[in-house]
Parts: C-alpha cells; structure tokens; sequence
C-alpha cells in the first residue's frame, strides 16, 4: 500500500480555537476555524458562500498565556471550497476553504509561529 504524498506547501492543524470574522459582499459573520495553515483556513458557516468569493477576514489567534490578549490579524481571502453539510435531508451548515491570496510575510510568520506551537 502506498501512502498519499502531501502537497501542502504548509502544514494545517486542527485547530477550533481561532475566532475568524469573515465580511464579503453584503454578509458579515464569526465563525470558529476547523483547521489552519498558513495559506489558508477551513471554517464552517451558516449561508453559503459562492467559489471565488473574495472576502476580508479577521483572524484572533489565542495568546500562548492567558495574561496576554489575543493577536488580531487582517487577511484578505478567496473561497476556494465549499460544501453543503447535510442532516435530515437539509443543510445544517457549509464547510468552506479560504485561500489567503494576500498574506504578509510578517502575518505568515505570526501564524506559521502559532501553529508550530500547537
């Protein structure tokens, strides 16, 4: 048997403690992420949001220690997945995948130093 090779140019985590506010066009909701990478970040949301939908993102990373707040970062995005989660015959709530088409180097960092300690 042979094993899959990964693709990723970063590694993803699971992760569901990274609060993430997502505005487009007309819509504006917080969400929690289910995983993360440094290119991008896989949530769930209550409406549908169409492929290619560009959309600013505020991701909060928790702090490594309590005493200190949560890093705030601005990221722009592109939907590059999405698929309807059904239960009872309905939509319960979609899965979508955010590529970040414009991450700093500097928030890169940030985030590629938060998922390494994780």
């Amino acid at each position: 048997m042979t094993q899959k090779k990964e693709r990723r140019k970063y590694p993803r985590i699971k992760d569901k403690d990274i609060s993430v506010k997502l505005e487009g066009e007309g819509f504006s909701t917080i969400t929690q992420s289910l995983d993360v990478s440094a290119s991008g970040i896989y949530c769930k949301v209550v409406e549908r949001i169409p492929l290619m939908t560009r959309l600013q993102i505020v991701l909060s990373l928790p702090a490594k220690d309590r005493s200190s707040g949560s890093t705030n970062m601005d990221i722009e995005g592109v939907v590059v997945r999405e698929h309807p989660v059904m239960k009872d015959g309905r939509v319960e709530h979609y899965d979508v995948a955010i590529f970040f088409n414009t991450l700093m180097p500097k928030e890169r960092k940030k985030l590629t130093q938060y998922i390494s300690r994780k």
